[in-house]
């Protein structure tokens, strides 16, 4: 399983909540803590950790003062990496995409570390299409044929990127996502594909984020955002500041003992809208098959 994060809102650090809080995205690298059976198989290469690792590379995914994102990515785990501490010690923005990878389907290569970009659109997730193989080429063929020469890797996240871009994803996300989920179980039903589709994804253009939650045996992976937000318990003890307006979305909570009003669970088969400034809009999400 990966962990990731998305932010909006007045510009930050991204170090705000890529190092500093007590459960950030850089500990979820060495320990996530959610969707874990103890006992169960763990698919990252450090399976010798008490918890499972998302040790499999990483990425950050930026909007700055251009109108395409800046994007940073590398094989190496993110605990383990200085250069990306130094980086998000510097960097600024209003809206930021985050992921660390457990690899599942792909190979462990910088081009399958997420989040993926196209053009101003940054997508990523924490899931995987059981059968894949089985599938891959039938989902492969439906990739509209000038977005296909851009997918660079062999992984399942990347692939569905590129399905929903060519469902239309710049004109309507939330229905380019929902045709994308809908292309995926229609391929599984095809095959015989009894093993569930789960994911919990985000995209965003640099201006509005969008994030969902979905599993076909309606047992997902985790998801939430922030409500009321002002200030994080960091990993020094104390807290750390934060934009009464800014608006985070992640897979699992970057606060250890979190269970206060702050971190709002995402309901199985939702989307989530933001965009700075506003609180999160909740609808349903279905598949359009």
């Amino acid at each position: 399983m990966c962990r990731w994060l998305a932010y909006t809102g007045p510009p930050i650090f991204l170090d705000t909540l890529l190092l500093k809080p007590d459960h950030s995205l850089i500990d979820q690298s060495l320990e996530a803590r959610q969707n874990y059976v103890p006992g169960a198989a763990i698919t990252s290469m450090f399976r010798h950790h008490a918890l499972p690792t998302n040790g499999d590379g990483f990425g950050v995914g930026w909007y700055g003062e251009r109108e395409f994102p800046g994007q940073y990515r590398d094989t190496r785990p993110a605990w383990n990496d200085a250069n990306l501490r130094r980086i998000s010690e510097q960097i600024r923005s209003a809206m930021f995409l985050a992921h660390v990878r457990a690899a599942i389907h792909g190979t462990i290569s910088h081009v399958n570390c997420h989040p993926f970009l196209y053009g101003n659109w940054l997508f990523q997730y924490n899931g995987e299409i059981n059968g894949f193989h089985d599938v891959k080429r039938d989902l492969v063929l439906d990739v509209a044929p000038e977005l296909y020469p851009h997918i660079e890797g062999n992984a399942d996240t990347e692939l569905c990127f590129h399905l929903a871009l060519t469902y239309g994803l710049a004109d309507d996300a939330p229905t380019a996502l929902a045709k994308m989920v809908g292309r995926v179980e229609r391929a599984r039903s095809d095959r015989g594909v009894e093993a569930p589709f789960r994911a919990t994804g985000a995209t965003t253009d640099g201006k509005t984020l969008y994030a969902f939650r979905y599993s076909s045996d309606k047992q997902s992976k985790t998801l939430y955002h922030s409500e009321g937000v002002t200030s994080i318990r960091t990993v020094a003890g104390g807290e750390e500041s934060f934009p009464a307006d800014g608006r985070i979305v992640v897979s699992e909570p970057l606060e250890l003992g979190y269970r206060d009003q702050r971190w709002v669970e995402v309901p199985e088969w939702s989307l989530v809208t933001v965009r700075a400034g506003e609180e999160p809009v909740v609808t349903p999400f279905e598949p359009i098959i």
